[in-house]
């Protein structure tokens, strides 16, 4: 097959492609779309849980130039947000090419493009060549399903599934559970088995701020206007008259440094609290530390006691393959396939990256609108 030219190449169709997309359709600059998946934002679309809503206000959550609709809550619920992408792809005729996997982009300096082949996922499962000017890397920070190894896990004779394959608890009623992972997906998949009454308990191995919506969007506005160290102390203050002073008789401790420190220092995000909370609390919903070790039903724990449980569902995030393809030694990304902020958008020779600097769905709009921006100045 012949080698499939292109002005620019973006790679992944989630929302930091989509809107890399759209803002370079606004300034007539064509583009193609690369994406191993049969759809477009394929993790929200296959991926995600049934009750799963945004956890920051849609203000903070909207892509370039196409607003959420009026109709829409302030915490734009999983469905809401699938039909605000496909609205999203519509308005700006984008068609991305499916069933592409890229395996390999190495830039060619003899004539200045960055040669790409990917993998035809769908039929003949061969390579094809592609070429660009400017190659945009938008795989994502949730691009592959990450499951710790843990001494015995395949002795274990119950499901396990990492959380990308969790829709609700309907079939865990009545059964215990161990959600391993304490991020807002493990905390509100916790929430979820509850509920459904299943006997559920939560590892919590490393310290967390719990924040409410009402002071995560608070924080958010006031970061416009104050450093954000002041910011941390005011939020810390507030968790603390809402959800205790010490949080240690429940099995949980807050980091040393704020929420909005931990989240730039470490990339960590602060637990966005939807009733979780109050389920510990009451005692529905156990906090337990980390696993040592599996022996059939028991799984071990670092304090030495054990539990048997029917199900583990691994909350454990995600690692990027994006350093496995990608041949370049500018350092954009690093080990773990994240770039830094502020130098995290453009590499050299033409490259790019759109949201991979950890700053969410907003932080992927900006890097869309400016990579747009730096292309049109180039073309």
């Amino acid at each position: 097959m012949a080698e499939a030219q292109e002005q620019v190449i973006i790679v992944g169709a989630g929302p930091s492609g989509l809107a890399t997309a759209a803002c370079l359709t606004q300034l007539s600059i064509p583009y193609m779309i690369l994406e191993r998946e049969d759809c477009f934002a394929s993790l929200w679309k296959k991926y995600s849980y049934d009750r799963l809503h945004l956890h920051l206000a849609k203000q903070y959550s909207q892509l370039p130039h196409f607003n959420f609709p009026s109709s829409c809550p302030t915490y734009v619920s999983l469905q809401d947000f699938i039909r605000y992408l496909d609205d999203y792809v519509s308005h700006f005729n984008i068609n991305p090419t499916y069933g592409k996997s890229v395996e390999s982009a190495v830039y060619d300096e003899p004539t200045k493009k960055w040669k790409i082949q990917a993998r035809n996922m769908f039929s003949s499962n061969q390579l094809e060549d592609f070429s660009c000017r400017f190659l945009i890397v938008a795989t994502g920070e949730t691009s592959d399903a990450f499951v710790p190894e843990i001494e015995g896990l395949n002795t274990f004779p119950g499901e396990k599934i990492h959380s990308t394959q969790y829709k609700n608890g309907d079939k865990f009623k009545e059964k215990t559970v161990l959600v391993i992972g304490s991020g807002n997906s493990g905390m509100e998949i916790a929430l979820d088995l509850a509920n459904y009454g299943a006997f559920t308990s939560i590892v919590v191995r490393s310290p967390i701020h719990i924040l409410s919506r009402e002071l995560t969007y608070m924080g958010l506005v006031l970061l416009n206007y104050v450093p954000y160290k002041y910011v941390d102390s005011l939020l810390t203050f507030l968790s603390k008259l809402v959800y205790g002073g010490d949080l240690t008789k429940y099995g949980i401790k807050r980091p040393q440094e704020g929420p909005f420190a931990t989240k730039v220092e470490y990339g960590k995000y602060p637990v966005i609290d939807v009733g979780t909370f109050q389920k510990i609390k009451s005692g529905v919903i156990q906090v337990l530390p980390a696993v040592t070790s599996i022996r059939g039903n028991d799984v071990m724990f670092e304090n030495g006691k054990k539990h048997p449980f029917d199900a583990i569902i691994f909350a454990t995030g995600f690692k990027r393959s994006t350093n496995q393809w990608l041949k370049t030694d500018d350092n954009i990304l690093n080990e773990d396939g994240i770039a830094s902020f502020p130098n995290h958008w453009k590499g050299k020779n033409g490259l790019y990256c759109s949201g991979l600097a950890r700053k969410g769905l907003s932080g992927g709009a900006y890097d869309a609108q400016t990579i747009a921006n730096d292309i049109k100045a180039l073309l």
